[in-house]
């Protein structure tokens, strides 16, 4: 048995260093999960505090002790998802944002931006699965039992996001290279 899954079991069982211990593993990928949805360092915080809560109030009722990653990673998805719906709500761009993209504005930074708005701008069912996908690493088949869905419908809604995405990333290159003065 791994160290992994002896902690996940300890923990099940009210252990809260183990608990917290499995928490330090996941954290830095939590919250980088939580920052795409949210945009904002604030809220991101928050959706990863109420993620660590729901969590722990209910970690009893993981099923599968392996599965712990995809599955706390399925509450933060959920917890972000209906923190957006409630809020309905552009997010505005701080005085320290707009400071810090003045100061990036290296082709990269550009864009990682145009990804994002890219990404903002698509269904939440091809969002979330290209970010498990490209963002987190996972495989379909991981994706398809962490959503409760057939592989095949990963992979479509996959392909759909990638097409929707350059498209719309296609769009904003081509306009830019009309407007050029090259």
């Amino acid at each position: 048995m791994t160290t992994k899954l002896k902690l996940v079991a300890r923990a099940k069982k009210g252990d809260t260093e183990a608990f917290q211990a499995l928490i330090h593993e996941e954290k830095e990928k939590l919250y980088k999960m939580a920052y795409v949805y949210m945009k904002n360092e604030e809220e991101a915080l928050e959706i990863f505090q109420d993620t660590i809560y729901k969590a722990l109030k209910s970690i009893a009722s993981l099923k599968q002790d392996a599965y712990f990653s995809t599955w706390i990673t399925r509450i933060l998805i959920n917890t972000a998802i209906a923190s957006l719906r409630t809020k309905q709500k552009v997010v505005p761009l701080s005085p320290e944002m707009l400071e810090s993209l003045g100061e990036s504005s290296s082709p990269e930074s550009e864009d990682q931006m145009d990804l994002l708005q890219a990404m903002d701008e698509i269904e939440e069912k091809y969002k979330t699965v290209l970010l498990l996908r490209y963002y987190q690493d996972y495989t379909v088949g991981q994706i398809a039992t962490f959503l409760g869905c057939p592989e095949g419908t990963v992979k479509t809604n996959i392909r759909r996001g990638l097409t929707i995405l350059r498209t719309k990333l296609k769009g904003v290159y081509l306009d830019d290279r009309q407007h050029s003065s090259i």
